[in-house]
């Protein structure tokens, strides 16, 4: 197509979004609800455990530096649906460039926190007498840190590479918020953006399953040294402080895997926006819940914390 027949697009129209006014305003309720419980939540999380002395050693220090990527992974596009649910379901091409790449960084992030914590549980289950002196404050910071650094960077080519893009043509987004395959399909079709789109899937695929073999190869570890406990009781305990964790890398990595691990696979509207909600929506919802209804330990220190507001406030 010759330049002079192209017309840029300034700004993307998601077609997702419900266009009746009444499925609109229930869907708004839904996620305002969904949205406010994942920030509060989290921030409960990150309070206690930095209110509470005993809490302060790697695993829960690795579970407040996880709920704070939550609080920004969702933000990064709930927010904008509220919005879009209610008013112009549009965005501009920059606000659409960099919500892509602040999703996928903290996304990226949590990702690599996730395989950080599963190392945190193999050396904490398979070397306890070696635990302490290896995982110390000062390394669980620097993995915090190397983990922020890795998905901050990685995802900046391809967003560089996208804003490059002469998008023509239709500008309708049939998906809820940016993301890179969507946006790329109404880049003006080229051999280029063709062959980008595969390399974008590759990227993703070996991010996904590098991080899903080391946190299998840690469980593995983790499952031959409680399989030898002797004791139901002890194997009991041993395995509880991994549940939360398995938890949450199953629900996030299933329906993350179902969309970045597709390759030539495509979906209906219906399921892209199902899996989407899954791992965008609904896996930071139930994080919460799982990290503090199954956690004994900050399930008391939430409930000290309240009878101490209680006695305050009466």
């Amino acid at each position: 197509m010759e330049n002079a027949n192209q017309t840029t697009a300034h700004e993307f129209v998601f077609s997702a979004f419900p266009y009746s006014w009444r499925d609109s305003v229930i869907c708004f309720v839904l996620l305002l609800f969904i949205y406010a419980f994942i920030v509060v939540g989290n921030v409960v999380i990150i309070t206690v455990v930095q209110l509470n002395i005993h809490l302060h050693t790697p695993m829960y220090f690795f579970i407040s530096a996880l709920s704070f990527l939550e609080i920004w992974y969702t933000t990064a596009t709930i927010p904008k649906m509220l919005s879009c649910l209610l008013c112009e379901k549009s965005i501009s091409l920059n606000g659409c460039l960099l919500q892509m790449y602040f999703f996928h960084s903290t996304g990226i992030s949590e990702v690599c926190l996730l395989t950080a914590m599963a190392f945190d549980r193999y050396l904490a289950i398979c070397s306890p007498l070696h635990y302490p002196t290896i995982m110390t404050p000062k390394l669980c910071a620097w993995l915090t840190l190397g983990c922020c650094v890795c998905g901050f960077a990685t995802p900046l080519p391809e967003i560089a590479w996208i804003s490059t893009l002469p998008f023509c043509g239709s500008n309708h987004l049939e998906h809820i918020f940016c993301d890179f395959l969507p946006v790329l399909r109404l880049a003006c079709t080229d051999t280029q953006a063709i062959l980008m789109i595969q390399v974008v899937d590759v990227v993703h695929a070996v991010e996904i399953i590098t991080a899903v073999m080391l946190i299998f190869m840690s469980y593995i570890g983790i499952v031959a040294v409680i399989l030898r406990i002797r004791s139901t009781e002890g194997r009991r305990k041993a395995f509880s402080t991994c549940i939360s964790h398995l938890t949450v890398f199953l629900l996030f990595f299933g329906s993350v895997a179902l969309m970045y691990l597709r390759f030539s696979a495509t979906y209906s509207l219906f399921w892209d926006t199902a899996i989407t909600l899954a791992f965008a929506v609904v896996s930071p919802f139930f994080n919460p819940i799982i990290y503090s209804l199954r956690n004994k330990e900050i399930k008391e220190a939430i409930k000290k914390h309240m009878s101490q507001a209680n006695i305050f406030f009466s």
